[in-house]
C-alpha cells in the first residue's frame, strides 16, 4: 500500500501515472520491471530499515520493520541507479537508498548528542505534524540548490532516524541547522538519483521548491521513456 500522498504529487507535480511496485523481492523479476517502467519513487513508511542490513545494533522491542520492502528496495535502487533510472527517496526511501550505498543510520536520532529532536508530535493533527518545522541549506552547486532562488528552505521533520556515515557513492544536497543530512545525490549516477529525509509530497503543490523537485523527477523520467 502507499499513501495517497505520494500518487497525488506523482500525478499533479511529476505530470507522471503512479504504480504501485508490489514488495515480492526478485519474484518480481527485478530486470523486467526496471525496461518497463521510467521512474521510480521510492516512499516514506511508518516502518524502519531493518539494522543489521547496515550492521547496527539490535532495534528495541515494537519497532517496526518492513524485511519483504527491504528485500525488494535495496537491490531495486542499486539496479535502477546502474540503468540510469531516475530515482527519488523520500523519508524511508532516502534511508534505503543511504543503506543500499553502504551507509548507515542513527536510530533514534534525538538521542545523539549535539542533534535537534526531528521527530512529530502524532499526537497533533497531519496538518501540525506536516507543517514546516526548520530550515535545511542547500548545498552550493548541488542539483537541489538548481530548483531554488534561495540557499536555504525550509520543511517539515517526522523522523526518528537518521544518517550517520553516508554511503560512499553519494553526495551530500542538504543539512539541517545540528549538520544532520537531509538530502544527497548519487554522485556519478547516469540520471537523476536524488532522496530527501523531509517529506515534500505533503501538500506538494502549495510549496514551489517540493514542485520544482518532482517536476524534475517528471522531466528526468520522460527523458528516459523516449530514450527508450
Amino acid at each position: 500500500m502507499v499513501g495517497e500522498k505520494y500518487a497525488r504529487a506523482v500525478i499533479d507535480a511529476a505530470g507522471a501515472m503512479p504504480l504501485i511496485i508490489p514488495s515480492l523481492a526478485e519474484e518480481l523479476g527485478f530486470e523486467e520491471l526496471l525496461q518497463r517502467i521510467d521512474g521510480l519513487l521510492f516512499t516514506g513508511s511508518p516502518s524502519n530499515v531493518e539494522p543489521r542490513l547496515y550492521e547496527g545494533p539490535p532495534s528495541d522491542p515494537g519497532t517496526l520493520h518492513d524485511p519483504a520492502r527491504d528485500a525488494t528496495t535495496l537491490p531495486l535502487i542499486r539496479r535502477a541507479v546502474a540503468a540510469g533510472i531516475p530515482v527519488l527517496g523520500i523519508c524511508r526511501g532516502f534511508q534505503e537508498m543511504n543503506v543500499a550505498f553502504g551507509g548507515t543510520l542513527h536510530q533514534k536520532l534525538h538521542e545523539v548528542p549535539g542533534h535537534l529532536d526531528h521527530r512529530d508530535d502524532t499526537s497533533q493533527p497531519l496538518d501540525v505534524q506536516y507543517a514546516p518545522a526548520h530550515e535545511v541549506t542547500l548545498e552550493e552547486g548541488g542539483l537541489l540548490r538548481g530548483l531554488s532562488p534561495q540557499p536555504r528552505i525550509t520543511v517539515n521533520s517526522l523522523h526518528n532516524q537518521g544518517i550517520d556515515r553516508l554511503g560512499a557513492a553519494l553526495a551530500v544536497e542538504a543539512r539541517a541547522p545540528d549538520g544532520v543530512i537531509e538530502a544527497f545525490r548519487v554522485r556519478e549516477a547516469r540520471g537523476f538519483a536524488v532522496a530527501v529525509q523531509w517529506h515534500p509530497e505533503w501538500k506538494v503543490m502549495d510549496s514551489p521548491f517540493s514542485r520544482a523537485l518532482f517536476a524534475a523527477f517528471g522531466q528526468a523520467s520522460r527523458e528516459r521513456a523516449q530514450s527508450k
